[in-house]
């Protein structure tokens, strides 16, 4: 296949990867004022697109660990071709729409990645090449920051939980204070959006430059192109405003009853978390992160149950996703290796596997109309009344 043809079809299909990721990484941001009632479930998406629209452009360094890190840089060129790329996005895609499905918030990136290493090792066995993974890159920026980032997450929402709700510990049936958290959870949740679209972005933008270097049109360890940063911030931010709503219901809902002040401790959280990792390089999970802040702020409010069963079914997709993104890379890469057929072949099947979940998941359609739980009313369901003024002593 001509190699122009190719890179097109790459950049097209890791865009619709770019889209994927942000319909599928809403809840991150979005999940928890839906369900305290904080912003309207189409408010909620609309201010998370526009702000994932803004972040895209305030970094570039995580898309710099993906185009010149993971993959190694050999005599020839980076160690993966164009249509190996293209069937890695296969896989990222693939499993992305599964466990959208499933509404499992999973890891978008760690699709991308489990996709990339599998098509790359596929397409070194086939050419007999040495190994084209840098190991010690994935191990020191993705697979620690997988590990360790949900877990400080998760402490600094336990933390700021206990703090919110000691400070506003209600007297003498006084008013604790606690519904100002609904309007300062606006604030949270667009930070958490705002440092969303500086990690998750720039995966996108660091496979675009990562297919242009190994096409020969950008030269080894140089900056992304201005028109990749452009296209991926709108492409994340259509994703975005589509709404995944399956996930932010068993994200918002289905780990814990969220409050407001629960809620804003565990944005909080994840925004400090997603930023400090940003600005190092680490291409972390944000889904990861904001999952462990919601489970850390449900442990830190006295009387909250964490539903363990749905944390467990989600950490069993954290386990799976990258050895089963990995999988279809694979798979997706010795079918590519065929040729123009291949390629046709990856491109029939990737479709009509998406096609098929979308349709199944009409079947039990969840919408902006019914991700609302009864949580989010459950803030305004009781009042508390100011104190009665004390009567007049009546003098005879």
């Amino acid at each position: 296949m001509d190699l122009t043809l190719i890179v097109v079809l790459v950049i097209a299909l890791a865009l619709f990867f770019d889209f994927t990721n942000g319909f599928h990484d809403t809840a991150n941001a979005m999940a928890t004022p839906i369900a305290t009632g904080a912003l309207k479930p189409k408010t909620a998406v609309a201010l998370a697109a526009l702000l994932n629209l803004v972040g895209a452009f305030l970094s570039t360094e995580v898309a710099k660990t993906i185009s010149g890190g993971i993959i190694k840089e050999g005599e020839g060129g980076v160690l993966i071709t164009p249509e190996l790329i293209f069937a890695g996005l296969i896989g990222a895609i693939v499993w992305n729409m599964i466990t959208w499905l499933l509404g499992l918030p999973s890891s978008s990136s760690h699709a991308l990645f489990g996709g990339l290493i599998g098509a790359a090792l596929v397409g070194a066995w086939i050419a007999s090449a040495g190994n084209p993974i840098d190991f010690s890159v994935v191990m020191s920026k993705v697979i620690l920051p997988a590990i360790l980032a949900p877990l400080t997450a998760g402490l600094i929402a336990y933390a700021a939980t206990k703090l919110a709700y000691a400070i506003t510990r209600r007297y003498d049936g006084k008013p604790d204070g606690r519904d100002g958290f609904r309007h300062a959870q606006i604030f949270s949740s667009s930070l958490v959006a705002l440092a969303h679209g500086t990690n998750d972005a720039q995966k996108t933008m660091g496979v675009i430059t990562l297919t242009l270097v190994a096409a020969g049109l950008q030269p080894a360890g140089s900056d992304v192109y201005w028109w990749v940063i452009v296209t991926c911030a709108v492409a994340i931010a259509l994703g975005t405003y589509m709404g995944g709503w399956r996930i932010i219901k068993t994200l918002g809902t289905g780990l814990t009853d969220v409050k407001p002040a629960q809620g804003f401790a565990a944005e909080t959280a994840t925004a400090a978390t997603i930023l400090a990792s940003s600005h190092v390089g680490f291409a972390l999970s944000t889904t990861q992160v904001a999952s462990g802040s919601v489970i850390g702020s449900g442990l830190g409010r006295r009387g909250s149950k964490v539903r363990w069963r749905t944390a467990g079914r989600i950490g069993v997709g954290w386990l799976l996703t990258l050895p089963a993104a990995g999988a279809v890379g694979a798979l997706a890469a010795l079918v590519a290796h065929m040729g123009v057929v291949g390629i046709i072949i990856d491109t029939v099947v990737g479709v009509g596997v998406i096609v098929g979940i979308f349709l199944w998941s009409r079947r039990n359609e969840v919408s902006h109309h019914n991700v609302v739980s009864e949580v989010a009313h459950s803030g305004r369901a009781v009042k508390i009344k100011r104190n009665p003024k004390p009567k007049k002593k009546v003098t005879s």
